[in-house]
């Protein structure tokens, strides 16, 4: 099966298959945290437990869209001088271990640009990367990023929010692939006891106006929010303070934070 992405004709992506007969689940870690080696046995563990696709952060000294909790885990990569050319290498490995699972990034654009645009995207295809959703790049100056990514074949995969506007809607429509992350509440990422309301009437405002999924992100810690989103109209959720947590209170034992964060997954996969 074949589809069309930007006139290039190419194979059905992994994206498209995840979301294709079921509900996604989407855990988040950061790379590299607690170190390298660990960080690669957490994604292992995490496909391993049940995950449909991965979203994966890149550490950077100013995470404006991150809580305390990714702040912190941040911390203990930059701490360990943990490099991109380390972290793609961690990517390649988990590629090669799982064909099939897609890998996001959760990046800043600062990271893109010292590397080089175009040299990013190409490096992240080449280690295997689907997609990469830029955190603090608007649609309005993500012109070169879209470019790089349509020349990659990665797809650009952006935030729409409860303020995000109709005009705004379409020109995100107009160039994301992949699927639409869905942004629950306002303010930074992080574990919260209640799902927002408002994330249902953004669910619905979305939803008519694009094939592509919906996967619901910020907030979500518990069995009974995946739930409640998913009937609320989303195709996935994503789940990224509450595993890094895991990581924050086991430090101490690498062999509890694999157990732990194996056992939170399953948990939560099950509820889809």
């Amino acid at each position: 099966m074949r589809a069309m992405h930007w006139g290039l004709r190419v194979e059905m992506d992994r994206y498209k298959k995840a979301f294709s007969k079921k509900k996604a689940f989407i855990p988040f870690t950061v790379v590299g945290d607690p170190d390298l080696k660990t960080s690669e046995q957490i994604i292992r563990t995490m496909i391993d437990s049940g995950a449909d696709a991965l979203e994966l952060g890149i550490a950077f000294t100013d995470p404006i869209a991150d809580g305390t909790t990714i702040q912190k885990a941040d911390d203990r990569v930059l701490k360990r001088r943990t490099n991109l050319d380390e972290i793609f290498g961690v990517i390649k490995r988990i590629r090669k271990y799982s064909n099939e699972i897609p890998i996001g990034l959760l990046i800043y654009y600062n990271l893109i640009y010292q590397r080089g645009i175009e040299k990013f995207y190409r490096d992240a295809k080449n280690a295997g990367v689907d997609g990469i959703l830029v955190a603090d790049l608007p649609i309005e100056e993500a012109g070169d990023a879209v470019k790089a990514a349509r020349k990659a074949k990665i797809s650009p995969i952006f935030i729409v929010s409860p303020t995000t506007t109709a005009n705004r809607l379409k020109k995100i429509l107009r160039h994301a692939r992949g699927f639409i992350y869905v942004v629950s509440l306002l303010g930074v990422t992080g574990a919260r006891h209640r799902i927002n309301p408002a994330v249902y009437r953004l669910l619905k405002f979305v939803k008519p106006k694009t094939k592509l999924p919906l996967a619901v992100g910020f907030g979500i810690s518990k069995p009974e929010h995946v739930k409640a989103i998913l009937s609320g109209g989303a195709s996935g959720v994503i789940v990224g303070s509450a595993i890094v947590k895991i990581i924050e209170k086991n430090l101490g034992s690498k062999k509890r934070i694999l157990s732990r964060i194996s056992s939170y997954v399953r948990k939560m996969k099950s509820a889809t």
